[in-house]
């Protein structure tokens, strides 16, 4: 029988982090603007313009997609001939992004997507991704393992202090079972 505070098993969910709490509420936020705008743009110019609009986006964002498929099949495969891996920053990735949305419905994805196939634009956003991703992944690699082990001293009731190390475990996801501990 041991005596003292009774020990939890419970460890604090980790905070959620900026980006899925505000996208949610940003995509509506774009969606209404979306809406917004082809209803200005409607009333302007007609619902047939808007119409066109619609399909000129789709079309042109199916070529745009469909070549850089392309190009990103050709890099693939002459550096698999030549027995290496593909370059990096291609721009490719983005290009198809930009085709993706040029085929939403809706002029400001539009705009987006015909600045990202711009060279400029698509090299600047290439470089922010690039540092953005390095800099995550270098945090978790540092981070990542300093943070499961934690310090801690266990005053027993007759007076003696146990150094120790606590292991944090992982929660599993929801519905993921685990097998139980063997000792």
């Amino acid at each position: 029988m041991t005596t003292g505070a009774p020990t939890s098993s419970y460890t604090a969910r980790p905070r959620r982090s900026r980006l899925r709490r505000f996208l949610p509420l940003g995509v509506a936020a774009w969606l209404v603007l979306e809406i917004w705008l082809l209803t200005v743009v409607a009333d302007a110019a007609g619902g047939p313009t808007v119409f066109l609009l619609l399909v000129a986006g789709l079309v042109a964002g199916s070529v745009v997609i469909k070549r850089a498929g392309r190009r990103a099949f050709q890099s693939l495969n002459e550096a698999l001939q030549r027995g290496g891996s593909p370059e990096r920053g291609g721009g490719n990735g983005l290009a198809m992004l930009g085709g993706l949305l040029l085929i939403l419905p809706g002029l400001v994805s539009d705009v987006a997507g015909l600045l990202l196939l711009l060279p400029p634009v698509r090299k600047a956003v290439g470089r922010y991704a690039e540092g953005a991703l390095d800099k995550r992944l270098s945090r978790a690699a540092s981070g990542g393992l300093g943070d499961a082990f934690q310090q801690v001293r266990i005053h027993r009731p007759d007076g003696k202090v146990v150094q120790g190390e606590v292991v944090r475990e992982e929660r599993p996801e929801p519905g993921e079972r685990r097998p139980p501990l063997t000792r």
